[in-house]
């Protein structure tokens, strides 16, 4: 294809305000989903270019307690510009204050009377792996800190402290407790920001496709056009109405990331993270967890969620990169017995969709069966075969370790073939879940154990989870690839 030609001013100005209109359409999505799932001191009023907070103005989450939130958005047409000492701190193009001056100046205002604030820079610019202070960026929080406090005077990180300091015109003192809360929000570049917002447009229960979320980028736009620097919960509730966003109820947001960051988990509810604590140097290798962390401290962590979300959550979402025992632990910690519409973002061809254990189904769909006979003891292995068979991977580890199993079950879509594309959606993907349940229950009536082995899409390990009740305890298995090929995870009482 050929190449776009280099952006004039109005196209890097019009794109810088349609990328302001991205942070405000986020901060929207966010009092929607805050107030529909009850959560604590929730957002009231989204503030676009906002009087009187200063320079922190562009978009400004206002709740009834402290700390409201304030983010300055930046946008840059090209990475010549990385988030570093220089950038921050040198004067404007006009020769005015540079951007950290500006914001410890606002964030000095927006304390003075004792008060707190979360601060944030928001930009599509990347930190600068070089700077002294910004390669210590947390990737979790955003924050400089701790490691930005690391070092007496005389180290690299210390003379920064100082520069920076006499910069923003504090003391080190005064930049140390702004680093605690001034969060840098980066890289947020364009295409993956709209897609992390398609994300939260579905935990929100709106329609989540790019039509859908240009109406809400562009009902912002009005608004900051129309004069109206204040977007109230009702404007907002009756904007969704009136574009006709509404696709499902807003739930709360469960976090577990065990391969890569998950970039919903700064909205959600709860997070769990357990990427350094995970064997491998990419979501390729991360497998099993790192010793001295065991399979059963994450089991206590992911069992422990539900009292961590908000009082009478009845919706929840399930957001984050993890394999699949863990997915069906998440499923089995919020079974169906327990009254919660239990959701996973599911990715596909055709794109993303929400399958929501609430999704309604004509009938089950029985499973293809086969069944081989092993003859080393009295429990039965479980195979589910979906996206691809793992038969004889589950044949050579039954037999390398001699688990007392008198078959393996395998359990495959109607069609009898597994493959990626074998559920197109989450009505299907509850109605197989359901058959294989059924058929299970039929065949572990006297059994006292089953060995799972799962080989399916996320989002069916979630539901199958979620369903897996009035079976005999299962010891679930994650597929590590290496030394065995297999490993025990989660033990389960179903």
């Amino acid at each position: 294809m050929p190449h776009l030609p280099a952006p004039g001013p109005t196209s890097v100005r019009t794109t810088g305000d349609y990328y302001q209109w991205l942070v405000a359409w986020e901060s929207c999505l966010t009092l929607l989903r805050e107030n529909a799932t009850r959560s604590h001191n929730p957002i009231h009023t989204v503030g676009v270019e906002l009087d009187g907070v200063g320079n922190l103005d562009d978009v400004v989450l206002l709740r009834d307690a402290p700390p409201n939130t304030y983010k300055q958005v930046k946008y840059a047409v090209d990475s010549t510009t990385p988030v570093n000492e220089e950038y921050l701190t040198k004067p404007s193009a006009s020769g005015g204050p540079s951007i950290l001056k500006k914001i410890a100046k606002t964030w000095r205002e927006l304390t003075a009377d004792g008060g707190s604030a979360d601060v944030r820079l928001v930009t599509n610019r990347a930190a600068d792996p070089e700077d002294d202070l910004m390669a210590g960026r947390d990737a979790r929080t955003g924050l400089l800190m701790p490691k930005a406090a690391v070092g007496g005077a005389k180290s690299l990180r210390g003379k920064a402290r100082a520069r920076w300091a006499q910069e923003a015109g504090v003391t080190e003192a005064e930049l140390i407790d702004l680093l605690s809360v001034l969060r840098f929000d980066l890289p947020l570049d364009m295409v993956r920001f709209q897609e992390n917002l398609q994300l939260l447009m579905t935990v929100t229960g709106l329609r989540h496709d790019q039509q859908a979320l240009e109406k809400g980028v562009g009902w912002v736009a009005k608004m900051v056009r129309e004069g109206h620097r204040k977007l109230t919960k009702t404007m907002i509730e009756a904007a969704v109405t009136e574009l006709e966003l509404k696709a499902g109820p807003a739930r709360a947001i469960l976090s577990i990331a065990t391969l890569k960051p998950d970039p919903l988990a700064s909205e959600a509810d709860h997070a769990i993270d357990w990427i350094d604590r995970f064997d491998g140097d990419s979501d390729y290798t991360k497998r099993r967890p790192l010793s001295p962390h065991t399979w059963a401290q994450l089991q206590t962590d992911i069992e422990a969620a539900p009292g961590h979300l908000p009082a009478g959550t009845t919706a929840v979402s399930v957001t984050g990169s993890i394999r699949l025992a863990p997915a069906f632990l998440v499923g089995t910690t919020f079974r169906m017995v327990t009254g919660t519409d239990l959701a996973a973002v599911q990715r596909g061809r055709t794109g993303s969709q929400l399958w929501s254990s609430n999704e309604p189904f004509d009938t089950p769909l029985a499973p293809e069966v086969i069944e081989h006979e092993i003859s080393q003891g009295d429990e039965i292995a479980v195979a589910i075969a979906v996206a691809t068979d793992p038969t004889e991977d589950v044949f050579e580890y039954l037999d390398e370790q001699n688990l007392p199993v008198s078959k393996l079950i395998v359990l495959t879509p109607p069609s009898g073939t597994a493959n990626d594309g074998s559920i197109p959606d989450s009505a299907a993907a509850n109605a197989l879940a359901v058959g294989i349940r059924d058929h299970l229950r039929r065949c572990t009536r006297r059994v006292r154990r089953m060995h799972l082995f799962l080989a399916c899409p996320m989002g069916l390990a979630v539901l199958l989870g979620n369903r897996w009740n009035r079976l005999c305890q299962t010891i679930v298995y994650e597929d590590i690839k290496i030394d065995d090929g297999y490993e025990a995870a989660f033990t389960i009482e179903a």
